[in-house]
C-alpha cells in the first residue's frame, strides 16, 4: 500500500478547522434566504454557490486528507497558499458575504454587533480596506510566511501551521476587497488603478518564485529530513512549488486584470453599472438594521 494511500485510511475529520468553517457557511445560508425573501434579485443563487464553493476550497486546503501532504512536498504546500489565497478567498468575496452573514445572525446577536455609528470603528474599517493595506496585506503575508524561519517554525508546530492558514486566508480577502468590492459600503476605486493594483502584486511573487526556481540551492531544511512523496529529490520538488506559484499567480491576476480592462473599454461599462449601484445604495440604506430583512 502506498503512503497517500495509508494517509487516506487514517485521516479523521478535523472538528475544530470544519466547524470553524461550517458554521459561517450555515450562518450565510440562514441570512441568504432571508435577503431573498425581502430583496428576491439582490443577491442570486451563484453568489451563494461561490461563497461555499470558496469555503470548502479552504476546508480542502486545510482539513481534508490532501492537507497534511504537505509535509512531504513543498509543491502540495505551495498548493494550498494558492488555494487560500487566490482561489477560495476571492469566491467568498463574490458571494457578498456582509449582508448575508449579518442577516442571519439571530435577532439577539444583530442587536449586539451592530452598534450605533462609530467614528474610530469605521476609520478602522476604511483603513483596512484601503487598496495600499489591501495590498500590503496580501504581499507581506506571502513574503513573510515563505521566509526560511518563518516557514521552518510553522512546519515544526500545529499551532503555528494554523496560524499560517488562517493568514493566508485573511490576507486573501484583504487583497481581493477592492477588486471584487463585495460591500456597498466600499468606495468604488478608479478601475485603472486596480489593474496596475494587480500587477504590481504579480512582482513580489514572481521574485519569490524566480528565487526558489533558479538559488539552486536547498531554501526549507525541513524536507531533507521527510521521504520524497513523488520520487523526487527535495531540491526538484522546492522548483516545481516555484514554477507553480510563478504561473499560477501570474494567471490569478492576469486574467482579473484583462477582465477589468475589458470591462473600462466597454461602451456600456457606465449604463450598466447604474442598477448595481442603485441597487447597492438601497440595500446599504437598510444595513443599518439588518433585522428588517427577516
Amino acid at each position: 500500500m502506498s503512503e497517500p494511500h495509508a494517509h487516506m485510511l487514517s485521516w479523521a475529520v478535523p472538528l475544530v478547522i470544519t466547524s470553524v468553517l461550517v458554521i459561517p457557511a450555515l450562518i450565510y445560508l440562514r441570512g441568504w434566504f432571508c435577503l431573498r425573501n425581502a430583496f428576491p434579485t439582490l443577491i442570486p443563487g451563484w453568489r451563494l454557490a461561490a461563497f461555499m464553493s470558496g469555503l470548502f476550497l479552504a476546508w480542502t486546503a486545510v482539513g481534508s486528507p490532501f492537507a497534511a501532504l504537505d509535509h512531504r512536498s513543498l509543491t502540495i504546500h505551495m498548493v494550498k497558499h494558492l488555494l487560500l489565497m487566490t482561489v477560495a478567498a476571492p469566491l467568498i468575496l463574490v458571494g457578498v458575504p456582509v449582508f448575508p452573514l449579518g442577516c442571519g445572525f439571530p435577532k439577539l446577536f444583530i442587536k449586539r454587533l451592530t452598534p450605533p455609528a462609530n467614528l474610530p470603528i469605521r476609520s478602522l474599517e476604511r483603513c483596512l480596506t484601503h487598496p495600499v493595506s489591501c495590498w500590503m496585506a496580501g504581499t507581506a503575508t506571502v513574503i513573510g510566511w515563505h521566509l526560511p524561519i518563518a516557514f521552518q517554525l510553522s512546519m515544526r508546530s500545529h499551532w503555528v501551521h494554523n496560524v499560517e492558514h488562517a493568514c493566508f486566508l485573511m490576507a486573501g480577502l484583504l487583497f481581493w476587497w477592492p477588486i471584487v468590492q463585495p460591500s456597498p459600503g466600499v468606495a468604488s476605486s478608479p478601475q485603472w488603478s486596480m489593474v496596475m493594483y494587480l500587477f504590481l502584486a504579480t512582482l513580489p511573487c514572481d521574485i519569490l518564485s524566480a528565487f526558489l526556481v533558479f538559488c539552486n540551492r536547498l531554501v526549507y531544511p525541513f524536507y531533507l529530513s521527510t521521504p520524497p512523496l513523488f520520487g523526487s529529490s527535495p531540491l526538484q520538488d522546492q522548483e516545481c512549488a516555484g514554477a507553480l506559484m510563478w504561473v499560477w499567480v501570474t494567471f490569478a491576476y492576469l486574467i482579473p486584470a484583462v477582465a477589468i480592462t475589458v470591462r473600462i473599454l466597454s461602451p456600456s461599462n457606465v449604463q450598466a453599472q447604474r442598477p448595481m449601484q442603485a441597487a447597492r445604495q438601497g440595500i446599504a440604506g437598510r444595513s443599518l438594521n439588518v433585522a428588517e430583512v427577516r
